[in-house]
C-alpha cells in the first residue's frame, strides 16, 4: 500500500496529542523512579509494597522511550496501553471512583493511540480509517 501524506495539521495535532501523553506519564515515572513520598504513598493505598515503586518507575519509563523511538512506537503503544491497564485494574481493586481514577489510565491511553494514528504512516495504513461519502 501506498504512504499516506497527513498534512501538517494532522502532524501536528499527532505530536500534540502525544507530547501531552508523554509529558504526564514522563513526570509519574519519574515521581516513581525518585521514589517520592507521594508515590510510594499512592502504591501503598493500591496494596503493593513500597520497594515496588522503583520497578513500576523503571518499567514505565522503558515503555515510554519505546513509544517515542519511531521504529518502535506501536511496541511502545501497546506496552503502554497494558501498562496503564494495570493501572485500570489496580483502580478497580480497591473501588476508586470511575471517572477521575478509573477511566483516566484509558483517557491516557487514547492520547497516546491517536496521537500515533495521526503522526505515523504505518499504524495509517495498518489501519485505514476512511470517512463516510
Amino acid at each position: 500500500m501506498p504512504a499516506t501524506n497527513p498534512s501538517k495539521t494532522t502532524l501536528w495535532t499527532g505530536r500534540i496529542l502525544t507530547g501531552l501523553a508523554v509529558a504526564f506519564l514522563l513526570m509519574d515515572a519519574v515521581i516513581k523512579v525518585l521514589q517520592l513520598p507521594a508515590a510510594v504513598q499512592a502504591t501503598l493505598a493500591l496494596g503493593f509494597p513500597a520497594g515496588a515503586v522503583l520497578g513500576i518507575g523503571l518499567l514505565e519509563l522503558a515503555c515510554i522511550v519505546l513509544y517515542v523511538t519511531p521504529r518502535t512506537a506501536v511496541l511502545g503503544a501497546i506496552l503502554l496501553t497494558g501498562y496503564l491497564g494495570g493501572a485500570i485494574a489496580s483502580q478497580m481493586r480497591i473501588g476508586a471512583p470511575v471517572f477521575s481514577h478509573i477511566l483516566f489510565p484509558t483517557y491516557i491511553a487514547a492520547l497516546f493511540w491517536v496521537g500515533l494514528y495521526l503522526r505515523d504512516d504505518r499504524l495509517r495504513i495498518l489501519l485505514p480509517i476512511r470517512a463516510r461519502a
